[in-house]
């Protein structure tokens, strides 16, 4: 009898290969021929960074969900797809691509062997993924819009200070003789 980490793990490259497809679909058309086509990690940094990181994201999911190191692979992903400025919802989807595949690839064994549980428990370790990787883009967002908002700022400061609307006001010194007041 097989556990599903072991029908998960023999199928593990069929598995990373449909579920990168999946994610680079996501994407507009040129962008996905590239990110598909180029193998050069400096040519095509996003498809060699997706890649690279649901590989660890597969294996976290197998093993169980350590969240310091599913963090640092999902924040890969996520800033990739924040800066892009994905929805949320488009940003997240795709752990859910994955849970998509799992459930197709795995219900023959599943039925065959057993393992509804254990797919329930993956699925779980999902979820608990796609958590992770909201708050992951939710911060990734909040520093984008502090960001732009700063940058802004020292925009407008600039233009008023060239236009004379706005000069820096002199350091304040206090009179010797009001800060006595005994």
């Amino acid at each position: 009898m097989k556990t599903l980490e072991e029908l998960l793990l023999e199928k593990k490259p069929q598995l990373l290969k449909k579920w990168l497809d999946l994610i680079l679909n996501t994407y507009p058309p040129d962008a996905h021929r590239l990110f598909k086509h180029q193998k050069d990690q400096f040519l095509n940094p996003v498809g060699s960074i997706i890649s690279e990181e649901i590989a660890v994201l597969f294996d976290e999911l197998i093993r169980g969900i350590n969240p310091e190191r599913t963090s640092g692979s999902l924040d890969g992903i996520i800033r990739l797809r924040a800066i892009q400025e994905f929805s949320p919802a488009k940003a997240l989807s795709f752990i859910y691509i994955l849970k998509k595949i799992l459930r197709e690839e795995t219900l023959k064994g599943v039925r065959e062997y057993g393992l509804a549980e254990q797919l329930l428990a993956l699925e779980s370790r999902l979820d608990e993924m796609a958590l992770l990787a909201f708050d992951l883009y939710m911060r990734c967002r909040e520093k984008m819009y502090e960001i732009r908002a700063n940058e802004a700022k020292n925009q407008v400061s600039a233009l008023l200070r060239k236009k004379g609307l706005l000069s820096e006001a002199p350091a304040w010194k206090p009179d010797p003789e009001q800060t006595n007041l005994e």
